[in-house]
């Protein structure tokens, strides 16, 4: 059986540059959006052209480079948003216009002071009028998880029938629990005229850490597009990290779902825009962290030693990684120990073993962890004779 493919909308340069501290010049972006572009990242949300000469300068020049991807520009549901947009967008290859308003009671009563049926109108006008300029048109229902269904429904089959081409459903709070999110975009297919007309997006926030089990739950209920970042970065507490929804579509073959992202680039792709945005990436995130393929247990060494599949369902090169790290601390066992030594020049016998891993325990409970210079310390500590051998 064929796969489906999951577009993947990539917003680390509109989004993701709205964290506090990450704020990119054009130069930076050009390069991110290079690597975007090779990563194989389906669309490329450039910036927000409107909102200030820098940005519509970055979406420009985005533009003018990108040769693979889709290039999006985001507005309001503003006529001068819009024009701008596509000013900014008009070298692209393949432009898209990404425009909207907030549709939960929320939003129509203190943001708009407005009712339902004056925002659909708005809705309606702002995709006519992208329409105009573009042949592709995204419209986001901001805060869609909090919006009534049936309500969210009826914006979704208007601005469809007015031309909008992607229907973006943000929760945009991160308040959704996966099965109420995964059910909203289920009722959204099965209650829209004209649905297959369109592609469902699924925009989640990780306020409640559920963004990338949101997305999944979008499109294992219909959604084809997710919009996320280079590592979940993003107002607040993030948004829906582009590595891990890549790999856990890849690693569940029983999902029927595929992206075209090059997941062997996604390892240095995420030191990149960790150091342009001067965001560290936490030790512990799930693919792209640090220690996403280190062991320092004596139990998961020595299984990961025997056989990495013991405890790991990745093979780290799939994501760009050399490979897994054995770290060496007090909780390691002889066979990480072994393993390590050999791998600085030292065979040790398990008599040899026996005596050193009693010196390296002493050792180890003075450091954090042990290096590679330590070993030969330790072995010299050990008052026996091993001859180092050379390391190829």
């Amino acid at each position: 059986m064929s796969k489906d493919y999951v577009q993947i909308f990539d917003t680390t340069l509109r989004d993701g540059e709205q964290v506090p501290g990450c704020k990119l010049d054009t130069q930076q972006k050009l390069v991110i959006a290079e690597r975007l572009d090779t990563l194989g990242v389906d669309i490329i949300e450039a910036g927000f052209p409107v909102s200030s000469p820098g940005d519509f300068l970055s979406v420009t020049e985005i533009s003018k480079l990108v040769q693979n991807a889709t290039v999006c520009g985001l507005t309001r549901a503003v006529m001068k948003d819009i024009e701008v947009a596509a000013e900014a967008l008009k070298f692209a290859k393949r432009p898209r216009i990404h425009t909207g308003i907030g549709t939960s009671d929320s939003h129509i009563k203190f943001k708009f002071n407005s009712n339902k049926d004056a925002i659909i109108e708005r809705a309606v006008a702002a995709v006519k009028y992208a329409k105009t300029f573009v042949e592709d048109v995204e419209f986001y229902a901001e805060d869609a998880g909090r919006t009534d269904n049936e309500f969210l429904a009826r914006v979704c089959e208007e601005v469809v029938k007015a031309g909008a081409t992607v229907l973006n459903i943000p929760d945009t709070t991160g308040y959704c629990l996966p099965e109420e999110y995964g059910a909203k975009i289920k009722y959204l297919k099965e209650n829209v005229k004209d649905i297959h007309k369109a592609i469902l997006s699924c925009h989640c926030h990780n306020d409640l850490g559920l963004a990338t089990a949101n997305s999944i739950a979008g499109v294992t209920n219909g959604a084809r597009q997710i919009e996320c970042t280079i590592n979940g970065i993003g107002e607040r507490a993030g948004n829906t990290s582009l590595e891990e929804v890549v790999m856990i579509m890849r690693q569940h073959p029983t999902l029927n779902l595929d992206t075209r992202i090059n997941s062997k680039l996604l390892y240095d792709t995420s030191l990149m825009v960790s150091n342009k945005m001067g965001m560290p990436v936490q030790p512990n995130k799930a693919i792209v962290g640090s220690n996403a393929f280190a062991h320092s247990s004596g139990i998961h060494q020595d299984g990961v030693i025997k056989n990495r599949e013991t405890y790991e369902i990745m093979d780290p090169a799939d994501v760009g990684v050399n490979e897994s790290s054995i770290i060496l601390t007090a909780r390691s066992g002889r066979a990480a120990l072994a393993y390590r030594a050999k791998k600085v020049g030292y065979e040790l016998t398990k008599l040899q073993l026996d005596v050193v891993y009693q010196e390296f325990l002493k050792f180890a409970d003075t450091k954090k962890e042990v290096l590679d210079d330590d070993i030969s310390t330790i072995i010299n500590n050990s008052n026996i004779e091993i001859k180092k051998t050379a390391v190829s």
